[in-house]
């Protein structure tokens, strides 16, 4: 049994219950990332919502580090116990247990269960804190314990809100091991490891900073285990133990450089970075250009410069990453499933980098010769803007020859144009959860919805909520409604929330504007007409559209089931809509989806519903539903009993959602759109049902006004007998242009050289337009774009211009806009396919070429 096995069994015998690690990405807008065990229990020590009835919790929480307020990035690598994804070992009490139960627990544990020596056991609290001292002095000799202040021992999550004393328990790894004099107990060396950090919540901390103290004391606890595991093998350093040193081995088998001091940071470093990405691409989070992709992509470029730096010039991060998946899936099962899709999402990133980082790499060596102690701001921003490099990726290289970067003028550049989310990001959200909705758990707990059998019902009201959430008696106008049951959907993912009307003595009397969960509160947005208060009888009728949103829902199990039978298992939900005349389903998948491969799709589809199988719909436990192969969503919450949903043999899900009774009932299925969202998602858009036949019919419509147009009832004869037209008119066109119209194109002359950036219509002849700006001008550097009909077309020519290539000019602009080329130095020409970015390309090779003239 591992650590964190043994973890959390112990805290099970003591009457906890385990609870799955939360995904990294939680369900809080004003965090980044997962990054403490405490945060899936977060609206409980906050009093947002009540304690479930057992009152204690246990968990082995993964975390990240590397973005945000919490980023421990920049020391990844160059100390003994700084990670991007750690996994925090935690135990909780809501008002249950306290200080006397956490210490005797905490202290039994490291003695009993882990067998550390008694002699080695040292241990902290706050200065203020005579209970715990006194506590601790059962355990411990008094000379073992030291008083802290505030800075050490005391937590608190917010600068109002639920806070407390800590105690902090660390572990003597032996003088022989340090020579520092500092490293005494309390001593800033790192001869005292702190292993495990008990936090006595006991105190409200006010607006005016006043303590008060909490009804209910809680417990927080938090306990890295790689440094549990680091100690009990006896290393000092987490890196060298054998969480990280299989994958270390595998980047020096691959780089071929010894793991020394030399070299030995970057080791670590990739080691480390490997896992952080394994886990991020596993649970969702994709690369991009902002938010928590970009922090992923941070992560990655980091990691594949250190691997440039050990003399790498292609991908081999993926590598790595296959063996985290391989070496974790003993306890995270998902990282097996999704080992391919994993490793192609990695390896694609780093062909885009290393894309670039030679590049970036040479200007960067050509500003470092130049700098004595401040490496220039501009150039620092070039490297983040152009090519890619994180400022901490460059900042990480200055490091190691102890130079500052002129931090002012890169924020000043950054302030210029839009920065990146990682610097923009912004929590929000807690407006909902200042809501009453705690008061009405605690009163009623969680409503009971009917509405899989029927879409009416008589209701009492219990509760009314004003627009801000906040508990009223009565209601006139916009609000929400909270009653003891309802056949309302609510918005949890997937399908919208239901809508409806509200009749009061066969009356109407409002509409509901929509359902959503809120804390597990079934409630729903009203407008009133007519005043209603608590206790109220009323009657709810929901929309008919309804049934089109069953049919939808439906269909997206089927969409999912054959997405996997086509294209792969390594398929997996991203995200999902829901509507009465469309659905939207997104998908992890690396690659466009093919047009025959769309066709597949939809056939299959076409097919099961055209089976019309009976809708199965049972309720059973969460591992014997697992056990006959339903389908979960990673990081949905599921309780001991679930709901499945099965279509024969063709899908089986784990859904509360509504659906129709027999697939025959979704009557068609049309992929109307597919694409892609960001790196590793793809979207498929569709309809069926009424949709359907309406999607259907318009296509209809289109083809007979195409045949009444072309005067053709073969309208592919006639399309093709319209373009033979247009390219002969084309090609006239093309040879009676002796380039005229470029001399009505702008231009600029800067230092007697004309400097012409355009894009003209396709109906110019690039190269002889080109010639003729070289032949009648002494000095010229003019670029060209065109576009015919989605295909770009690039040229561009030099006369007379030292520091500029036309085909490293072209070079540099041609991958903004998806391409390649290449020529000579005096004219060159490309290929492009990103028609959007046109514009942004004409305006880098303005900013290139005037960099150069």
């Amino acid at each position: 049994m591992d650590v964190r096995d043994k973890f959390l069994k112990f805290f099970e015998n003591k009457g906890h219950k385990i609870y799955s690690s939360m995904p990294l990405v939680p369900d809080d807008p004003s965090l980044l990332f997962t990054n403490a065990g405490m945060v899936q229990f977060k609206d409980i020590f906050t009093g947002k919502i009540p304690a479930p009835k057992n009152k204690r919790a246990t968990s082995s929480q993964l975390c990240i580090r590397a973005g945000g307020k919490h980023n421990d990035l920049e020391n990844v690598g160059y100390t003994a116990r700084h990670h991007t994804l750690f996994e925090m070992l935690g135990n909780f009490s809501f008002g249950d247990y306290f200080k006397e139960d956490a210490i005797s627990f905490a202290f039994e544990f490291i003695t009993k269960e882990l067998k550390f020596d008694t002699k080695k056991i040292y241990v902290s609290v706050h200065e203020s804190d005579d209970e715990a001292f006194a506590i601790w002095e059962k355990y411990l000799p008094k000379e073992k314990i030291k008083r802290f202040g505030d800075k050490d021992n005391f937590w608190q999550m917010g600068d109002i809100g639920p806070c407390g004393p800590c105690s902090e328990i660390y572990i003597d790894q032996g003088e022989e091991n340090f020579n520092s004099k500092e490293d005494y107990f309390g001593g800033e060396g790192d001869r005292f490891l702190e292993i495990w950090n008990l936090v006595f919540m006991q105190y409200e901390r006010d607006k005016d900073g006043t303590l008060h103290p909490l009804p209910k004391p809680s417990i927080d606890t938090g306990m890295g285990l790689e440094r549990i595991v680091a100690l009990l093998e006896g290393k000092t350093n987490n890196f060298d133990t054998s969480l990280f040193m299989p994958l270390i081995n595998k980047s020096v088998e691959i780089t071929n450089k010894p793991y020394n001091d030399k070299f030995k940071a970057s080791h670590r470093v990739i080691a480390d970075h490997s896992r952080s990405i394994a886990f991020l691409l596993a649970q969702g989070v994709n690369f991009d250009k902002e938010g928590r992709g970009y922090v992923l992509r941070r992560i990655l470029r980091r990691a594949v410069r250190h691997g440039y730096l050990l003399g790498l010039k292609k991908p081999f991060l993926y590598e790595i990453i296959g063996m985290v998946c391989d070496n974790l899936a003993y306890h995270y099962s998902y990282l097996a499933d999704k080992k391919t899709y994993i490793q192609d999402q990695c390896k694609a990133e780093e062909e885009r980098f290393f894309q670039t980082i030679e590049s970036g790499m040479e200007i960067f060596k050509k500003e470092l010769e130049k700098t004595k102690d401040i490496f220039s701001g501009k150039i620092a921003f070039k490297l983040y803007d152009t090519y890619g490099f994180p400022l901490d990726l460059t900042q990480d290289m200055l490091r190691e020859k102890n130079i500052q970067i002129d931090i002012n003028t890169f924020e000043q550049y950054m302030n210029e144009q839009k920065t990146r989310a990682r610097d923009a990001w912004k929590g929000s959200g807690d407006e909902i959860k200042n809501g009453d909705f705690a008061s009405i758990l605690e009163e009623f707990g969680e409503n009971k919805f009917i509405g899989y059998d029927t879409n009416k019902a008589k209701c009492k009201i219990l509760a009314l909520l004003d627009i801000n959430y906040k508990r009223v008696d009565k209601l006139e106008g916009d609000g929400y409604i909270f009653l003891d049951e309802t056949p309302l959907y609510p918005e949890g993912g997937g399908p919208i929330g239901d809508n409806g009307e509200i009749y009061k003595n066969d009356k109407k009397i409002g509409e509901i504007i929509y359902t959503k969960k809120y804390f597990g509160l079934n409630i729903s947005e009203v407008s009133i007409k007519s005043q209603i208060k608590i206790n109220d009888e009323i009657e709810i009728l929901v929309d008919k559209n309804r049934f089109e949103i069953a049919k939808h829902h439906s269909a997206t199990h089927l969409l999912h089931a054959s997405l996997r039978k086509i294209l792969g298992l390594h398929i997996s939900q991203a995200g999902s809509l829901v509507e009465s005349n469309r659905l939207r389903f997104d998908i992890t998948h690396p690659k466009p989806i093919s047009k025959k491969e769309l066709e597949l799709i939809e056939f299959e589809v076409n097919r099961i519903i055209n089976l019309g199988l009976e809708t199965k719909i049972e309720l059973l436990p969460i591992n014997e539903a697992k056990a006959k192969g339903a389908m979960a969503l990673f990081g949905e919450k599921y309780g001991d009993i679930v709901r499945v949903i099965s279509f024969g043999d063709e899908s089986c899900e784990l859904c509360g959602g509504i659906h129709i009774s027999n697939t025959a009932n979704i009557g068609n299925f049309y992929i109307t759109k597919e694409s892609g969202i960001s790196s590793g998602v793809r979207r498929i858009e569709a309809v069926c049902g009424l949709a359907g036949y309406n999607y259907t019919k318009e296509n209809i419509e289109i083809l007979n006004n195409a045949k009444e147009l072309l005067k053709q009832n073969d309208i592919i004869l006639g399309i093709n007998k319209l373009k033979d037209s247009i390219h002969k008119l084309k090609d006239l066109k093309n040879k009676t242009d002796d380039g005229v119209g470029l001399k009505s194109l702008n231009f600029e002359m800067i230092k007697n050289t004309k400097l012409i950036v355009a894009e003209v219509g396709e109906s110019i002849n690039i190269k002889k337009a080109i010639d003729e700006a070289k032949k009648d001008n002494d000095s010229v550097a003019i670029f060209l774009i065109s576009n015919d009909d989605g295909k770009i077309n690039i040229g561009c020519g030099v006369k007379n211009i030292n520091n500029l290539k036309a085909n490293e000019w072209i070079k540099e602009i041609s991958k903004i806009i998806g391409g390649g080329g290449g020529g000579r130095d005096d004219f060159a020409t490309a290929g492009g396919k990103y028609v959007d970015k046109i514009i942004e390309s004409l305006k880098k090779a303005k900013e290139y070429a005037l960099s150069k003239i």
